[in-house]
């Protein structure tokens, strides 16, 4: 039995380390792919999970698969594909540590997943189902998502959502709201940023969290606001959690660390989400915001994942 199950994207995420004179950027290769962020952190923090995806059968390819396994993440269910590249990012950044994104990835190996292609059975051996959006930028992936998500729903899964917004891999900005918004609607829990709040509606967090709650049938809305913390509001309780102070290099997979550590301590206490109380949602938030900070201190996704017991412990400055 997996407590989580992930569909999305894998792939290589190239980070710009230094620049030379004539302004071409060095760059390490790390593991990416948000959904394997957000497994990789529930596995950190105890939680057994499992990913549905697709990589090309090439070098990068096995490594995504060996960082997988290695990170703990059950891996059957990822296709190797000998007719397509895996997925390639390259991302530099501001002096704040913020990115902007390009993509190798017309196509991608992420996006040519196919509904037979997936382990049905692995969904029927999980609690949660957890999806993404990028997996929703093209077909076949758009297609297979969709059923995914219905074939879960069917089976009474709890199902997660991050919309993790990257507008270069969009058509237009039209069909990237449209895609997004189907994708709330089918979410008991949204794991949403506060840029990608104004984006969708040009609001606050806290309105976006009410426009999920209320429009929207999400149960549990947690809205990240960058060094300020998040915001997390069911229909009975809401809190506001701080973050420590950090000095960011790399804000690469903190969102979804945040995601990944969110859902593992909302597993941990084992309640029913119209149940939880002020103090449970600041349990969640605390530690999620910790481990999302502290993983921007270090370059890369999964390798910034930091252990359960230095989160707790710089949990106490706050």
């Amino acid at each position: 039995m997996y407590d989580v199950i992930a569909l999305g994207e894998l792939l290589i995420d190239f980070a710009s380390k230094s620049v030379d004179a004539a302004g071409y950027p060095t760059m390490a290769a790390n593991p990416g792919g948000a959904p394997g962020n957000f497994l990789a952190a529930l596995n950190a923090y105890g939680k057994k999970t499992a990913f549905l995806g697709k990589v090309g059968d090439d070098a990068f390819g096995h490594l995504l698969l060996g960082t997988m396994n290695q990170a703990g993440i059950e891996t059957k269910g990822i296709v190797v594909d000998p007719t397509v590249f895996t997925t390639l990012a390259f991302v530099t950044f501001d002096e704040t540590g913020d990115r902007s994104f390009s993509f190798a990835r017309k196509p991608g190996a992420d996006t040519q997943l196919t509904w037979e292609e997936v382990d049905k059975t692995m969904i029927d051996d999980a609690k949660v189902f957890h999806f993404g959006t990028l997996s929703l930028t093209g077909e076949p992936a758009r297609t297979t998502t969709q059923k995914a998500v219905a074939y879960a729903k069917e089976k009474g899964k709890l199902i997660t959502c991050d919309p993790n917004l990257r507008k270069p891999l969009w058509a237009t900005m039209e069909e990237a709201k449209e895609q997004i918004l189907w994708s709330l609607q089918q979410a008991d829990v949204v794991k949403i940023s506060d840029d990608e709040v104004d984006f969708l509606w040009g609001c606050s967090p806290e309105e976006g969290a009410d426009k999920l709650l209320n429009e929207f049938g999400v149960s549990l809305a947690m809205v990240t606001l960058g060094p300020k913390g998040c915001y997390l509001k069911t229909a009975n309780a809401v809190c506001t959690a701080p973050g420590p102070k950090v000095s960011p290099i790399d804000t690469t997979g903190a969102g979804d660390i945040f995601g990944g550590s969110a859902v593992s301590r909302l597993l941990d206490l084992g309640k029913d989400i119209a149940d939880l109380t002020e103090e449970d949602l600041a349990f969640i938030g605390r530690f999620a915001t910790t481990a999302a900070s502290l993983s921007t201190e270090f370059i890369g996704g999964i390798p910034s994942i930091q252990d359960k017991e230095v989160v707790l412990e710089q949990m106490k400055s706050l």
